[in-house]
């Protein structure tokens, strides 16, 4: 027996890979699936509700790239090895540009009836779902010790950032979710409220 078993201790590099997790990461990553899984369900259940092509199109990208991730997240997490399916990059179809300022619109509040969900309900619900994964998988993949399912989960972070903000620009565009601005005087004194830090000398 080495010495690091007899401390109760064991090096990652004498271990096989699908063992290589810590016991926190294995709850965190449980978690981190269980998010995904949830997400999918969830937009199986938005889409028979959706009116607009547009949302569905979206919906239907987010949910097959999501499947791809789901399943190359869970190959990473039994094998801890790379996966046989890369993760990929998420291209969204929205334009950049942001509508900015306020329109009157209706106050709202809880719906009464399943007949009252619109595809500003669905849109809103299924940004909030794509946001609090990215939350998630960012805590996440900070306290992996498994170097592949760090980086997969890691990796996997900027892709729900283009997915919210895709949905958010969706929203935007048809004023679900409208930007209010400062007074230019206001937006003017905040942008120039920092100014460059010197380089520090080297020592």
């Amino acid at each position: 027996m080495n010495q690091q078993q007899q401390n109760g201790t064991q090096l990652s590099a004498n271990m096989p890979p699908n063992m290589s997790h810590g016991g926190h990461e294995l709850f965190d990553a449980h978690e981190v699936i269980g998010g995904v899984t949830g997400l999918l369900d969830q937009y199986q259940m938005y889409t028979q509700h959706i009116q607009d092509p547009e949302l569905k199109d979206i919906l239907n990208r987010q949910t097959s790239f999501m499947t791809e991730l789901y399943n190359t997240v869970v190959e990473s997490y039994q094998t801890g090895q790379k996966p046989s399916q890369s993760t990929k990059v998420y291209n969204m179809t929205q334009s950049n540009d942001v509508m900015y300022g306020l329109q009157p619109s209706q106050p709202a509040k809880p719906i009464q009836s399943i007949n009252e969900l619109s595809d500003d309900h669905i849109s809103s619900f299924m940004l909030g779902q794509v946001k609090g994964l990215a939350s998630t998988m960012a805590m996440t993949a900070l306290e992996m010790t498994n170097p592949v399912l760090r980086r997969v989960i890691g990796d996997s972070v900027p892709n729900l950032i283009e997915m919210s903000y895709e949905v958010f620009l969706y929203q935007n565009k048809h004023g679900y979710y409208q930007v209010p601005q400062l007074a230019e005087q206001d937006m003017t004194q905040m942008l120039q409220s920092h100014v460059p830090a010197p380089h520090p000398p080297l020592n």
